[in-house]
């Protein structure tokens, strides 16, 4: 079959829309009409499925509210949610469906950070800004090989540096210990992580860790032998890097073995789950987080009565996210004046003191949401608010 010039092109710019949707989004989800479709990859289903759950009502809180006032460039936005069923490679499917798919012009998400960093080479190839609403680990928005800032990625949430630091700062300030043992999921970027950034900063408070021990997420559930060697250790607090999903069975296995002291956790530990599996062994312990439903600012009581309105419970620290990202990325494609992938990008890198309902968000030089975090700690089967803890 013969074609002419004339045909050639009209294929290759065809070829172009299928294989380059970002550079071609002006037929999707972009261009002059229409929704805007922003995509949320989430875990809906799987061992974290209480994450993306609370992140998709959060995200929905907020489209409600800002298509009420008229969307983003004067058109409705339309968010489309894949299911990651809490795996990184699901995660990575996800967000390629949503670009190629169904032309996406940005993505939400992921919560864990082990399914944002799967994600990340797709935004970035792709020319899609993706903002991660809760993945505190710094390998999401700087990729570990190059050392380099991913150009497309970015988080509305503080980093695990940070909150290894504040923890270690709570722990060895407030509270006054200084031996520590850490217990952490040896197959999770998050939990090696914050255990990493945790030591440091302990040491350098003048805390020792006196024990590390490690355990597979999502398929070791006996923690006894781990905490046998810990208890010898004799440290005054236990720290636990990993998610809800074993640290509540940690602490009853701990109890169970005489081990009286706290153990402390990072934001990962923020699940009504937590307290479901732990029961009362869990009571007396510390996590760091995103905010606290008892913290006494405006957008604070504003975002948790929606929410009380609308699903009949108390909103999560990965709802809050989820409405901040949601509204952060609807105020960046206006500022950008457009869906496209680089004005968006470079919004929101610009973007400085956006009043989220977790705390003002400034985005640093690594794409870094700069906010405080809060420490929570467990009593009565509550998480109750102790202090906040500003960056140094």
């Amino acid at each position: 079959m013969r074609l002419n010039i004339a045909g050639i092109l009209v294929l290759a710019g065809l070829l172009c829309c299928f294989a380059l949707p970002a550079g071609c989004n002006k037929s999707g989800g972009g261009g002059s009409g229409g929704d805007i479709k922003i995509g949320h990859v989430a875990s809906l289903t799987g061992d974290t499925a209480t994450f993306g759950v609370s992140a998709e009502e959060g995200i929905r809180l907020a489209l409600d509210e800002v298509n009420a006032k008229g969307g983003a460039l004067g058109r409705k936005i339309a968010v489309l949610t894949e299911d990651d069923r809490s795996l990184p490679d699901e995660a990575k499917t996800a967000a390629n469906k949503l670009i190629t798919r169904d032309r996406c012009v940005a993505l939400l998400g992921e919560i864990a950070s082990s399914r944002s960093i799967a994600m990340a080479p797709v935004a970035d190839d792709s020319q899609v800004p993706m903002l991660s609403p809760g993945s505190t680990n710094p390998k999401v928005t700087v990729d570990p090989d190059t050392g380099k800032v991913r150009d497309y990625v970015f988080r509305a949430c503080f980093t695990d540096r940070f909150q290894g630091e504040a923890i270690a700062r709570f722990a060895t300030g407030d509270l006054k210990l200084k031996r520590f043992a850490i217990l952490f999921p040896v197959n999770s970027d998050y939990g090696t992580g914050l255990r990493d950034y945790f030591e440091a900063a302990a040491k350098k408070g003048g805390g020792e860790v006196v024990a590390k021990e490690s355990y597979t997420e999502k398929q070791d559930v006996d923690f006894r032998s781990q905490l046998t060697k810990i208890k010898n250790a004799d440290p005054e607090a236990i720290i636990v890097t990993g998610y809800y999903t074993e640290a509540g069975l940690i602490a009853k296995q701990a109890r169970e073995l005489g081990i009286t002291v706290p153990l402390m956790g990072g934001d990962g530990w923020d699940s009504d789950q937590t307290v479901k599996i732990g029961g009362p062994a869990i009571d007396g312990c510390y996590f760091a987080n995103h905010y606290s439903a008892e913290e006494d600012r405006p957008e604070v009581k504003a975002f948790v009565n929606a929410y009380k309105q609308r699903f009949n419970k108390v909103p999560d620290a990965m709802a809050i996210l989820g409405y901040d990202s949601m509204k952060l990325m609807a105020d960046a494609i206006n500022r950008a004046g457009s869906t496209d992938g680089p004005k968006i990008r470079d919004a929101l890198a610009a973007t400085k003191n956006f009043p989220g309902a977790s705390g003002s968000i400034t985005i640093d030089a690594q794409h870094n949401a700069q906010k405080p975090i809060v420490i929570l700690k467990i009593e009565n089967g509550q998480f109750k608010y102790v202090t906040t803890i500003k960056p140094q």
